[in-house]
């Protein structure tokens, strides 16, 4: 009896340690025993870990945010972390601590094109996102070994969790490097002129703006030799569009572009972005539907929106006020930017960046979004769709 107890006992005292949060308190390795200078990977400081013993004459056995299962020196654990941590640095652990130009938290870097970041460290699981080559990922241990997996999310919490392979990460790549490896390649390598141009362009649009027209001259040396027509058309509009990030107006010139935006709702006129609620059911009739949102930062009227097929907004009805959040691009509807800028459902994508392209911002991960600034915290969103623009949306920062 006295040993079902102890049992009993010692799955509970593991099971409280499971749940419990630990850091490590500096950089430290996952070792495969205690005693033993073998290990398993790297740890850096601020890393959270599970304990899975009590602590064993001054090592405790622990897992890694990747599920590796190892020991750490007691000395190395703690319930929270402090400003006066004395973090002893291991000159081999390949993370980079803190910040940097490019991460606020210790991280390594994307080393290849559209590397999937899953939700499970499994190559059949959902996929959480997709990275590009010189992005930026949070990391608090590193395995040594390259055909393990890395959560790319710092934590436990299964719900944000995201893993890649090891041998995906590092140092941030050079561009220089890469554009001399791609200009030695022999001509009639397409396959690795491709895999090589997809990262320097990724890269580009992870580096200074100058160095996007240059980027995708390499790229669309190897396009046209692939010879896909979807391919060389969505080439020839990124190309349109770097060239006009090139020449980017200046953020005060934004603002006098957009300030006077309004819309054009069924042939009338908001004036601005917002209009009471008396002529928007007047002009539009009773929503199709109301809902609650709470967008969590107060950043609208009201948590009430009215839903319609081709418009949402935000309405405060005690106020009689109503405020524009999204509107779809149809025949009823258009945008105008200020009286001499007037969008509407047949403008093309093409012929958007060809006219406006030096107004905008864009990101090569959101393809076919276009953001205009109105202010320094809130934006238009332009959607093409099919080679059309298809809606408008405002978004406020919290």
């Amino acid at each position: 009896m006295k040993k079902i107890y102890f049992i009993i006992a010692l799955f509970s005292s593991v099971l409280l340690h499971s749940q419990e949060r630990y850091f490590i308190n500096s950089d430290t390795r996952l070792y495969t025993a205690a005693n033993t200078s073998n290990f398993l990977g790297y740890f850096k400081y601020g890393a959270e870990v599970r304990l899975l013993s009590e602590n064993q004459k001054g090592w405790y056995k622990v897992q890694a945010d990747n599920f590796n299962e190892g020991y750490i020196p007691s000395k190395f654990i703690s319930e929270s972390l402090n400003s006066d941590d004395i973090k002893t640095t291991d000159k081999e652990n390949p993370i980079i601590f803190g910040g940097d130009n490019y991460h606020g938290s210790n991280h390594l870097f994307v080393l290849v094109a559209g590397l999937k970041a899953r939700a499970l460290p499994d190559k059949n699981s959902k996929i959480r996102e997709v990275l590009f080559t010189g992005d930026a990922v949070t990391l608090n241990y590193f395995p040594k070994n390259e055909d393990e997996w890395v959560n790319i999310a710092g934590s436990f919490n299964e719900e944000y969790a995201k893993f890649t392979l090891r041998k995906f990460l590092g140092k941030r790549p050079d561009l220089n490097v890469l554009i001399k490896n791609f200009d030695k390649l022999d001509v009639n390598n397409i396959t690795e002129r491709k895999t090589i141009s997809e990262r320097i362009v990724e890269l580009a649009w992870n580096s200074d703006s100058t160095t996007l027209i240059p980027a995708y001259e390499r790229y669309y040396e190897v396009v046209k030799q692939l010879n896909d027509p979807k391919l060389l058309a969505e080439t020839e509009l990124n190309i349109a569009l770097v060239k006009a990030l090139a020449k980017s107006k200046k953020p005060e010139e934004i603002f006098a572009f957009s300030k006077k935006a309004e819309f054009l709702l069924k042939g009338i006129k908001t004036k601005s972005l917002y209009l009471s609620q008396t002529n928007l059911v007047k002009t539009l009739g009773k929503p199709t539907k109301k809902a609650k949102v709470d967008d969590g930062c107060g950043i609208y009227l009201s948590d009430l929106f009215y839903y319609y097929p081709d418009l949402e907004v935000s309405v405060d009805e005690a106020k009689n006020q109503a405020q524009i959040v999204k509107v779809f691009i149809n025949e009823n509807n258009k945008f105008i930017i200020n009286p001499s800028v007037v969008l509407d459902n047949t403008l093309s994508e093409k012929a958007f960046i060809e006219k406006y392209g030096t107004y905008i911002q864009a990101s090569l991960k959101s393809p076919h979004y276009y953001s205009i600034f109105i202010m320094d915290d809130s934006q238009f969103i332009l959607q093409f769709k099919d080679g059309k623009l298809f809606c408008v949306e405002i978004f406020i920062d919290c």
